[in-house]
């Protein structure tokens, strides 16, 4: 997630492995069958955002060779306007510095920006980077939580 390409990665771990250098060496096909699918009512969320015309972002650590395999299968990534892919500046939350470039590359106000994860240490991140952070647990707490806020 950090910029290394799969393959450097793969041969890698395989050396330091060499008793699973066979199971290493299939993560490259095995890792679309491993991405789990849509959350739905997280989707549903996303696509009312976009209705009420809510500036969509995604700050996601996904790979530089993973982030389209997931831009191909689901549609919805497509909604957001720009996406900060860890993998492409090779810089992963929770680092600040990846914050800071979301925050400067799409003219975010901190203030007037909710940031939503559900890993605790990237809400945090978030938050002493000035967001209003969220942690995602559930489509139905989310919702509460945007609704709190009157986005929804």
């Amino acid at each position: 997630d950090k910029g290394k390409p799969a393959a450097q990665a793969i041969a890698e771990l395989s050396r330091a492995f060499p008793e699973y250098a066979e199971l290493i060496a299939r993560w490259t096909e095995g890792w679309p069958v491993m991405m789990r699918g849509a959350i739905q009512g997280s989707v549903d969320i996303l696509g009312e955002l976009r209705g009420r015309g809510v500036r969509l972002y995604a700050l996601t650590n996904f790979s530089r060779e993973t982030w389209p395999v997931a831009k191909a299968r689901f549609d919805f990534l497509s909604w957001f306007e720009d996406a900060i892919v860890s993998g492409e500046h090779g810089v992963v939350k929770p680092d600040r510095r990846i914050f800071e470039l979301a925050i400067s590359r799409c003219r975010l106000d901190p203030a007037q920006t909710v940031f939503i994860d559900d890993v605790p240490a990237n809400v945090e991140a978030g938050r002493a980077c000035g967001l209003r952070a969220i942690q995602f647990t559930s489509p139905e707490k989310l919702r509460a939580d945007l609704a709190a806020l009157g986005l929804l």
